[in-house]
C-alpha cells in the first residue's frame, strides 16, 4: 500500500518510469510518506544513511557505479542544506543525482514553525532544474505536478531538486497502487558521421595535436611538463579536451600556451580551462577519444609519437624509482600490486581464488596526485570541486551497488572528516580502504612560502594525533596498520587478498617531512 499524498504518488510513479532504481533515504517524519513509497515500490532499492552530508555522496558514488540516476531523499529544514557539497560535486561531474526533499506547506515558511526554511532555491545554481510540487486537487493541478516531475527527470547531465510540500496527516498508507502517469521523453544529440570525421580530420591535420582526457587521470603528465619546461617543440597547437578537470596546475598553465582548444562534453557547456577555447561540441567524449586513438594507430602522428616517447621514458624511470618508507612508497607499491591483480583478471590469484573486477577511488589532494604518478588505469575521484569532503562516502556508496572490490585511497583529514561513511548498515567486505596518515594535511608542506607562517602546522595543516582504530572498532570494520616498510608491504597483500564479509581498512602511518622529501627526491630522480 502506498501513501495517500497524491503528489508523492505521482512522483514515485514517474521515478520508476524514468529509470530510477536506487534511492538513498535519510530519517525524518516529514519525508516519511516519500520514504514509505520508495520502500514499498518493488522497482526501487532503498539504502538507509543517517548523515545527510554522507548520504549525498553515497548517492553520487552509486550513480558513478551504475551510470544511472540515483535519488537521495531528506526531510524538511536544514537536512536539505547538508546535501549541498555532494550536489555541487555532482553538478561538475554531470552526474544525474535526484534530490528529493520533503517540505512544510508554503504558508508556514518563515513563520517560526519547526524545520521550515525556503527550500526551492536552497541548492542554487548547483542543480540543473529545481521544482516544487503542489498538492493537487483537480486534473489541471495533477497535470502540472506531472509536468514538473517530468521536466526535472529529463535533465540527465547533472543533479535536480524536487521539493515536495506535504500537509498533515502524514501517515496514511491506504492507496493500493500508483497512478498511471504520462511520461515525457527527449531525443539527445549524438556525435556521428560527418561531425566525428571533421574532428578527427582537424586533429590529424594539426602540426602539434594533443588529446587530453580529464577527470582526473593524466598519468605522468605533470612530471613530463616539469621536464619539458620552456621547450616550445612540446607545446601543442591544437588541444582536443575530453572529460572533466585536470589535477595539475602545472599542466593547465602549460596547455594555456596552445593556440586553440576544442572541448567535447555531454551538455555543450563552455569550459574554457586553457583560455584558448574556439569550439564546443556536445556529445560523448569517449566516442571522440576512441576515434582519434584509432586514427593515430592507423596513421601515427609525429607529435603524438614524440609525447608518447617522453611519457614512456618517464614511466620506466618512475617504475625504477625506489623510495623510502612514505606515502609515495605506499601508493607506488599498492598500484604495482593492483596491476598484478588486474592482469590476473579471470585467472587464479596467489590465494588460489579467482580474480574479480575492481574499482579504485582516490581522495583529493595528495592521494590523487600520487595516483597520477603511479596508477596505470582509470580511477575515480571527486574532482568536480576538488573538496576532501565526501570522498569516503562516494566510494562507499559505489561499493553498495556492485560486487566488485572497491578500493579507496584516502588521506587522514579527508577520512576523519567523512568517517560517518562507515556508520552504515549497507557496507560489505568488497569495500577496502587504504588510509594514508601522516598526522596533517601533508600537501601544505609542499606550498612554497607557507612554511614562513607560524599558523601553518596547527591551523592550516590541522596537525593531529588521531588513529582510525577506534572508528573501525565501533563500525565493525577490519583494522590493519603499518608503521614501517615491511609492515606496509605485508599489509597491502592482506588488504588486497583477505576474505572478509566486512570492510577492511589499512592505516599506514608516515612522517610528513619524510613524505615531503620523498616527493622531492622522486622529481629529482626523473631529471637525472
Amino acid at each position: 500500500m502506498y501513501c495517500s499524498k497524491e503528489n508523492v504518488n505521482i512522483l514515485t510513479a514517474l521515478l520508476v518510469a524514468h529509470g530510477v532504481r536506487h534511492a538513498v533515504c535519510c530519517p525524518g517524519s516529514r519525508n516519511a510518506p516519500i520514504v514509505h513509497n520508495l520502500n514499498e515500490c518493488p522497482d526501487i532499492q532503498c539504502y538507509p544513511v543517517t548523515d545527510e552530508r554522507s548520504a549525498g555522496f553515497y548517492a553520487l558514488g552509486m550513480s558513478q557505479a551504475l551510470s544511472q540516476p540515483v535519488a537521495v531523499c531528506v526531510t524538511s529544514g536544514t537536512a536539505l542544506l547538508n546535501l549541498a557539497p555532494a550536489v555541487a560535486e555532482a553538478y561538475y561531474q554531470q552526474r544525474p543525482l535526484v534530490v528529493i526533499s520533503a517540505d512544510r506547506p508554503p504558508q508556514w515558511i518563515d513563520q517560526l514553525d519547526g524545520q521550515t526554511l525556503p527550500q526551492l532555491d536552497a541548492l542554487g545554481r548547483f542543480v540543473r532544474k529545481a521544482v516544487s510540487l503542489l498538492e493537487p486537487h483537480n486534473d489541471e493541478e495533477r497535470w502540472y505536478c506531472n509536468r514538473l516531475v517530468n521536466e526535472a527527470l529529463l535533465e540527465q547531465f547533472g543533479p535536480v531538486h524536487i521539493n515536495v510540500p506535504i500537509t498533515e496527516p502524514l501517515f496514511d498508507f491506504s492507496v493500493a497502487q500508483l497512478p498511471e502517469q504520462r511520461v515525457i521523453s527527449r531525443i539527445l544529440p549524438d556525435i556521428s558521421g560527418n561531425t566525428l570525421r571533421h574532428i578527427g580530420q582537424m586533429f590529424m591535420l594539426a602540426k602539434r595535436p594533443m588529446l587530453i582526457d580529464g577527470q582526473p587521470m593524466n598519468p605522468l603528465l605533470d612530471e613530463a611538463v616539469s621536464l619539458v619546461g620552456d621547450d616550445e617543440s612540446y607545446v601543442p597547437d591544437f588541444v582536443l579536451y575530453i572529460g572533466g578537470s585536470i589535477v595539475s596546475k602545472r599542466v593547465k598553465h602549460f596547455l594555456r600556451k596552445a593556440r586553440e582548444t576544442w572541448v567535447v562534453n555531454a551538455t555543450g557547456e563552455v569550459t574554457d580551462t586553457f583560455m584558448n577555447l574556439t569550439q564546443v561540441i556536445q556529445g560523448d567524449g569517449k566516442v571522440v577519444a576512441d576515434h582519434v586513438r584509432f586514427l593515430c594507430e592507423d596513421r601515427p602522428h609525429p607529435f603524438v609519437q614524440k609525447w608518447e616517447q617522453l611519457l614512456s621514458s618517464l614511466r620506466q624511470k618512475a617504475d625504477a624509482f625506489s623510495p623510502a618508507f612514505s606515502q609515495l612508497a605506499t601508493v607506488k607499491l599498492f598500484e604495482e600490486k593492483l596491476s598484478t591483480v588486474r592482469s590476473a583478471k579471470g585467472r587464479l590469484l596467489p590465494t588460489g581464488r579467482k580474480n574479480s573486477q575492481l574499482s579504485t577511488h582516490y581522495a583529493n589532494s595528495t592521494a590523487i596526485r600520487l595516483a597520477n604518478s603511479f596508477a596505470r588505469h582509470s580511477v575515480w575521484c571527486n574532482r568536480g570541486v576538488n573538496g576532501i569532503d565526501g570522498s569516503l562516502s562516494t566510494a562507499a556508496g559505489f561499493s553498495c551497488v556492485t560486487d566488485e572490490k572497491v578500493f579507496c585511497v584516502i588521506g587522514d583529514l579527508s577520512f576523519f572528516y567523512d568517517q560517518n561513511a562507515l556508520w552504515n548498515q549497507n557496507l560489505r567486505g568488497n569495500f577496502r580502504i587504504l588510509l594514508l596518515n601522516n598526522g596533517r594535511g601533508g600537501i601544505f608542506n609542499t606550498l612554497p612560502g607557507l612554511e614562513q607562517s607560524p599558523a601553518r602546522d596547527k591551523y592550516v595543516a590541522a596537525e593531529h594525533h588521531t588513529s582510525a582504530e577506534g572508528i573501525c572498532m565501533q563500525n565493525n570494520v577490519v583494522y590493519l596498520k603499518a608503521e614501517n616498510m615491511e609492515e606496509m608491504q605485508q599489509s597491502i597483500d592482506t588488504l588486497l587478498y583477505i576474505d572478509s564479509d566486512r570492510p577492511v581498512l589499512l592505516e599506514v602511518f608516515t612522517d610528513a617531512q619524510t613524505d615531503e622529501q620523498s616527493l622531492k627526491t622522486y622529481y629529482q630522480f626523473l631529471k637525472t
